[in-house]
């Protein structure tokens, strides 16, 4: 029995350019190069028929260690909470008020981006920051 070597995460969406960029900044991912013989995405874009135009965007790890980001053009819009998320680990051992700074410092950084603050958890020794994306995804940063 083989086990599975790579895997992307996909999220459907309304604008998956926007939202990859978006995601792009918190991670620290980047956008490929456009599929082959295009020089640029706008070259690969006006290929397309009206309809496929805009349809999907991808942002991906630099250095290959975390899974790619897929970005799918959905009609319907977020009707409910999802009952998974990412978690942007920002705070890996560290404990009270240093755990706390470096969430709140994340905040911070991620809020000029577009990320609402949705609450600050904090117990006097762990912390997370529930956040809401761009277009209103649930996320974490912990």
């Amino acid at each position: 029995m083989s086990s599975t070597k790579q895997f992307q995460v996909t999220f459907d969406c309304a604008e998956p350019e926007r939202l990859a960029r978006f995601w792009c900044e918190v991670l620290g991912y980047v956008v490929p190069p456009p599929p082959e013989p295009f020089a640029t995405w706008d070259d690969y874009r006006r290929s397309q028929p009206p309809e496929r135009r805009d349809s999907w965007f991808a942002c991906t790890d630099p250095s290959g260690a975390g899974p790619r980001l897929f970005f799918q053009r959905v009609p319907e819009g977020k009707a409910v909470k999802k009952r998974d998320r990412l978690d942007v680990r920002v705070g890996t051992g560290l404990v009270g008020g240093e755990r706390l700074a470096a969430l709140e410092a994340e905040r911070a950084r991620l809020e000029p981006l577009g990320a609402v603050h949705v609450q600050t958890l904090y117990d006097g020794h762990d912390a997370c920051i529930p956040m809401l994306d761009i277009e209103g995804n649930e996320f974490c940063i912990d």
